[in-house]
């Protein structure tokens, strides 16, 4: 049946990158034996420098982050068995998503080794977060594990939330308890867990010492069986008491409300992701029939000025200048010594006679003028 765990580390500088290599089994992980157990594996959050990098971030964190501060914070929990592995990693996303959100940088696995005292299966998952809160300012590795700078955060590094107190690792516990329980019952089990102590919960018993595969290895035969009827006996017990109790109308209102309120979330993350996705199709679309409709465009406008030329010419066409005469005909070349220029000459000259001739005898006779002294008469 479901059982409950949920425990919180705190690792140092320099333990980090091999924590993490513990989770994904990698580098000397993944060739060990007892260590095929890996289920799923996955992280978030991861700033630009290590983006697809875990392994990276990790890196970064046990060299830049300060002496005495802590490189990361786990939170390891046990998953129930009677969710199949694909509903297991739903339940642990789930969890990650209420509990880390887009605030932290993390890496998560999920484990599942045979159960070293009653065998079958032990699901569990590791969860690893920086206590470095995301702001959406560009750092780099170095700049990322600064101190924070509260007047100027973009000169420090990033602000962080350990998550500590009493008060919030109470707060994580019910969490894990209100989510796995929500899981169980979407599923269709029975099967519930509680986060409160054996004490709280109003169970007169001692609680069981988690003894380990190393331990429990080591054990008599006695001693093992010893310790499965103790489990068996308990389990009965828990069972009747289920079935005699009253039903808790208070807490099962609150169980049908965080299932409806978990199946309508879902719902609408689907619904989001669909109209995200028809919306970037859309704009793809549109954004391509401006891309043609701006070709065509430029088309035409190399079209237009290839025919505005021609349209001109058409519309006036050029009209040849005319010839200008020449101001004096051109004399024909002759020569002064040949004998039409002289032939030619004397019949000027005699043409030129005749006129003088002519004029003379149609002019009057006219006495000549007196001759007169410049000044005074003169007696002859």
């Amino acid at each position: 049946m479901a059982s409950y765990h949920c425990s919180v580390k705190v690792g140092g500088k320099g333990k980090a990158s091999g924590h993490a290599a513990y989770i994904t089994r990698e580098g000397s992980y993944a060739e060990r034996a007892g260590h095929e157990d890996l289920e799923a594996t996955g992280y978030g959050n991861l700033p630009a420098w290590a983006e697809g990098e875990p392994a990276l971030f990790w890196t970064a964190a046990d060299r830049h982050e300060r002496a005495n501060g802590a490189t990361y914070r786990e939170i390891e929990i046990a998953l129930p068995r009677e969710l199949n592995p694909a509903q297991r990693q739903a339940l642990v996303l789930d969890f990650i998503r209420q509990e880390i959100g887009e605030r932290h940088a993390h890496q998560w696995a999920i484990h599942n080794p045979g159960a070293a005292l009653a065998g079958g299966e032990q699901p569990h998952a590791h969860l690893m977060y920086s206590e470095r809160t995301v702001d959406g300012i560009e750092r780099d590795p170095a700049q990322y594990f600064k101190r924070y700078n509260g007047q100027h955060p973009e000169l420090g590094g990033c602000r962080k939330d350990s998550a500590g107190t009493e008060e919030r690792l109470l707060e994580t516990r019910q969490r894990w308890a209100e989510v796995q329980n929500a899981h169980l019952q979407q599923y269709g089990h029975a099967a519930r867990v509680d986060h409160r102590s054996l004490a709280e919960q109003g169970i007169d018993r001692a609680p069981e010492q988690h003894l380990g595969g190393r331990r429990v290895r080591q054990l008599a035969p006695e001693q093992r069986e010893a310790l499965l009827e103790r489990r068996e006996a308990e389990d009965e017990l828990r069972q009747s008491q289920r079935e005699l109790a009253p039903l808790d109308l208070a807490q099962h209102l609150h169980e049908l409300t965080a299932a409806a309120q978990h199946r309508e979330q879902e719902e609408q993350a689907a619904r989001i992701a669909e109209a995200r996705a028809y919306c970037r199709q859309a704009l793809d679309e549109f954004r391509t029939e401006l891309a043609r409709q701006a070709e065509q465009e430029r088309a035409s406008e190399v079209e237009r000025e290839r025919l505005q030329p021609l349209d001109a010419e058409r519309e006036h066409p050029q009209r040849p200048e005319p010839e200008q005469a020449p101001l004096l005909e051109p004399l024909p070349a002759i020569g002064l010594g040949s004998a039409a220029f002289a032939e030619r000459l004397q019949a000027a000259l005699a043409e030129t006679l005749e006129q003088l001739q002519a004029q003379r005898e149609q002019s009057p006779a006219q006495e000549p003028p007196s001759q007169r002294s410049r000044g005074f008469d003169m007696e002859p």
